[in-house]
C-alpha cells in the first residue's frame, strides 16, 4: 500500500473533520497513518544523515551583510558615543552639533557604566545558575516564574506610581493584567507544558556538550554588552534632553534586541542540529553516530545558515508573541460571534505570518541547511499534514520560557534600576529599562537551550514518530494520547460550525 502524499493528508483531514462521524473515522486514520508511517517516514532518518553531510549553500546571504554592516556600524557608534564622555566632558566635541537639545547637567560615562556592570553580573549569575540548576530543579523555577511574574509586575507598578512616574506604572500594570489573562486563558494546558518542558531538559542535559555551548554564548553575549552599556552609559550622561536620551536608547535597545536574538537563535540551530542528529542515530553512543556533532551543527550556523539566522531574528519573536495572545483572548470570547470575528480575522492574519516566520524553521535550517522562510514554511505544512500543529497550538513551553526570562529581566532591571534611583532618580528608569533589556538576552541565552530541544521534539515527532518512541515510550504514548484528544476537540468543534452555519440561512427563511 502506498503512502499518502501531503495534500491528500490534508484533504483526508478536512473530510474527517467536518464530516458527522468525523472522530470515529478520524481515528481509523490516524490508525492507518501510523501504520502507514514506517513506510512514509521510515527512510527520513538516512536521508537526514546523508543532507546533513552534504556540502550545504549559503543562504539570505543580503541579511547576513546587513547584520554584518549594522554591527560594525553600531560598534563605531557605541565607542564614540562613550568615549565622548569618558573622564572628560564632551572629549570628541560632540555637543557642538547637540547644543540646541541641551536641557540637562552633562555626567561622565564612568558614572553609569558600573550600573549596567551590576546588571550584567546579576543577569550572568541568573543565566549560569538556570543552566547549573537545569538537571534538577528546571520544572520548579518554570512553574515559580510563571505564577510569580504577575505579582512582581503588580509591584513594580505599585513602586512607580509611588514614584510619580506614571507612565512606567501604567505600563507594568497593562503587563500584569496581561499576563494574569493570559495564564488564566492557558490554565488547563499547564500540565502538558510542563510534561514537554520536562522532556526537554532531559534531553538537553544528557548532551552535556549544548551546555557548554550556552555557557560560551552567553561569554561572547556579554562582550557584546559590554560595548554595548559603554555607549548607553556616554548617552545617559549626555546633556540632551529627556526626550532626545530616549529616542536614542530605544534605537539602542532595537539593535541589541536584534543583535541579542540573533546569537540566541544561533544557540538554538546549534542545539536543535546536535539533538536531531543524535536522535536520527539513537543516541551519542550508537555506534553510526559520527564523532563530535556539535562541531558540524555549529560550523552550519556560523557559515552558510548564519544570513537565515539573522534574517529570521528580525520577526519571529514578535509574531510569535503577538500569536500567543489572540490564541489565548481567542480561547475566551465564548459565543460573542462579533468579537470572534474580529479576532478570527487577526488570528488569520497572524497564522499567515507565522507560515513564514516560525522558530520550527530553526530545527529545518539545522538539519537540511535551507533558507528561513522555505524552513518556515516546511516545517508549518509538515504539523499541517501530519495533524501536529494541533499539538504545538495546544503547547504553551515557548510562553512559559519567554515568563522566565521576562522574569530575569525584571530581576536585573530591579537591582540596576534602585541603585541608579538612590544615586540618581531623575535617570533610573533609563537605565533600570536597559538594564532589563540586557537581563533578558542573558537569560534568553539559557532558556533557548530548552526552547531548541522542544521544539526539536516536535518536528522529529511530526517526520518520524518512532524516533520519540525510541527515545521515550511512555513520553510518545503521552503525546500520542493528547494529539487525539485535540483532534477530536477540534473535529466537535468544527461540527458546531457548521451546524450553526446551516441553521442560520433557515432562520433567515422563516424572518
Amino acid at each position: 500500500m502506498l503512502p499518502l502524499e501531503d495534500g491528500e493528508v490534508r484533504t483526508i483531514l478536512c473530510f474527517f473533520l467536518f464530516s458527522s462521524n468525523g472522530v470515529f473515522f478520524l481515528f481509523l486514520f490516524l490508525c492507518c497513518q501510523q501504520q502507514l508511517g514506517s513506510y512514509r517516514i521510515g527512510n527520513i532518518s538516512g536521508e537526514n544523515c546523508k543532507q546533513m553531510e552534504q556540502p550545504r549553500r549559503w543562504h539570505d546571504v543580503f541579511w547576513l551583510g546587513i547584520f554584518v554592516i549594522h554591527l560594525i556600524g553600531l560598534g563605531l557608534v557605541l565607542g564614540v558615543l562613550g568615549l565622548n564622555r569618558f573622564k572628560q566632558k564632551n572629549r570628541l566635541d560632540i555637543d557642538k552639533y547637540t547644543y540646541r537639545f541641551m536641557e540637562n547637567e552633562a555626567g561622565l560615562t564612568e558614572d553609569y557604566w558600573p550600573l549596567y556592570a551590576v546588571a550584567g553580573g546579576v543577569a550572568t549569575s541568573l543565566g549560569w545558575g538556570w543552566l547549573l540548576l537545569l538537571g534538577s530543579r528546571a520544572t520548579q523555577m518554570m512553574k515559580v516564574s510563571v505564577h510569580i511574574l504577575t505579582t512582581y509586575l503588580a509591584v513594580i507598578s505599585v513602586l512607580c506610581f509611588w514614584a510619580q512616574q506614571f507612565f512606567w506604572g501604567v505600563a507594568f500594570a497593562i503587563g500584569a493584567a496581561i499576563q494574569f489573562l493570559y495564564v488564566i486563558s492557558v490554565i488547563d494546558r499547564l500540565p502538558f507544558t510542563m510534561l514537554v518542558l520536562e522532556k526537554a531538559v532531559k534531553m538537553v542535559w544528557n548532551l552535556p556538550e549544548v551546555m557548554r555551548v550556552a555557557y560560551a554564548f552567553m561569554l561572547v553575549v556579554l562582550l557584546w554588552l559590554a560595548l554595548w552599556s559603554f555607549g548607553a552609559a556616554g548617552v545617559v550622561a549626555s546633556s540632551i534632553g529627556d526626550s532626545g536620551r530616549w529616542w536614542l536608547l530605544v534605537v539602542l535597545s532595537i539593535s541589541l534586541f536584534w543583535t541579542g536574538a540573533v546569537l540566541c537563535n544561533t544557540v538554538h540551530v546549534i542545539v536543535s542540529g546536535t539533538v536531531v542528529f543524535v536522535s536520527i542515530h539513537g543516541g551519542r553512543d550508537a555506534a553510526s553516530i559520527p564523532s563530535n556533532p556539535l562541531m558540524k551543527s555549529l560550523q552550519y550556523a556560523l557559515t552558510t545558515s548564519f544570513g537565515s539566522i539573522c534574517y529570521g531574528s528580525l520577526f519571529t519573536a514578535a509574531i510569535r508573541t503577538l500569536r500567543w495572545e489572540i490564541r489565548g483572548i481567542r480561547s475566551r470570547i465564548g459565543n460573542n460571534e462579533c468579537l470572534l470575528c474580529c479576532v478570527d480575522f487577526l488570528f488569520n492574519i497572524v497564522e499567515t505570518l507565522v507560515r513564514f516566520f516560525n522558530k520550527y524553521a530553526y530545527v529545518q535550517i539545522a538539519v537540511y541547511g535551507k533558507s528561513f522562510n522555505r524552513s518556515a514554511r516546511d516545517a508549518w505544512e509538515l504539523f499541517q499534514s501530519t495533524g501536529v500543529e494541533a499539538l504545538v497550538a495546544y503547547d504553551c513551553s515557548g510562553a512559559v520560557l519567554l515568563m522566565g526570562t521576562i522574569f530575569g529581566g525584571l530581576i536585573t532591571g530591579t537591582c540596576s534600576g534602585v541603585w541608579a534611583w538612590i544615586k540618581w532618580s531623575d535617570r533610573a528608569f533609563m537605565i533600570g529599562s536597559t538594564s532589563m533589556l540586557m537581563g533578558m538576552i542573558l537569560v534568553g541565552v539559557a532558556m533557548v537551550v530548552v526552547e531548541s530541544a522542544v521544539t526539536s521534539i516536535y518536528i522529529c515527532y511530526a517526520e518520524d514518530p518512532l524516533l520519540i518512541q525510541r527515545w521515550d515510550t511512555e513520553f510518545f504514548n503521552q503525546m500520542s494520547e493528547t494529539l487525539h484528544q485535540r483532534l477530536q476537540h477540534r473535529s466537535s468543534r468544527g461540527e458546531v460550525l457548521t451546524h450553526n452555519q446551516l441553521e442560520a440561512p433557515s432562520e433567515n427563511t422563516s424572518i
